[in-house]
């Protein structure tokens, strides 16, 4: 089930090396494409990244952390809250449309939502 959609939002990413869900855990749940990254590796290290940031949120009071992204010399990441508990991380060659991907993002949380509250 989850294959599917993963494989349909690379599908409109034309420059998306990998798509995975991941658990707030940090965990990927299911991935589509290749990389030469360690999906596993990379998705723990933003997840890790993002709960960090979302702790100086809070103190801060400006709302939760819905978006996050990294750009390299190599690649563009990008991690995108689906719900409280699952993540949709994007894995984008260097040049890539940050705006789509953006849009790709806020997609799959309306597409996703119901499966997994």
């Amino acid at each position: 089930m989850f294959a599917e959609r993963l494989q349909r939002i690379h599908g409109r990413l034309e420059d998306a090396l990998a798509v995975s869900l991941v658990a707030q855990d940090g965990i990927p749940v299911e991935s589509y494409g290749s990389t030469d990254l360690d999906i596993e590796t990379v998705a723990a290290e933003l997840v890790n990244q993002v709960r960090a940031i979302a702790n100086d949120q809070r103190e801060m009071a400006v709302g939760p952390v819905r978006q996050f992204a990294l750009t390299t010399d190599k690649y563009s990441l990008m991690l995108g809250s689906l719900t409280d508990e699952y993540y949709l991380l994007l894995v984008l060659s260097q040049g890539c449309s940050v705006g789509r991907a953006r849009y790709e993002l806020r997609r799959a949380s309306l597409d996703f939502e119901s499966d997994l509250v």
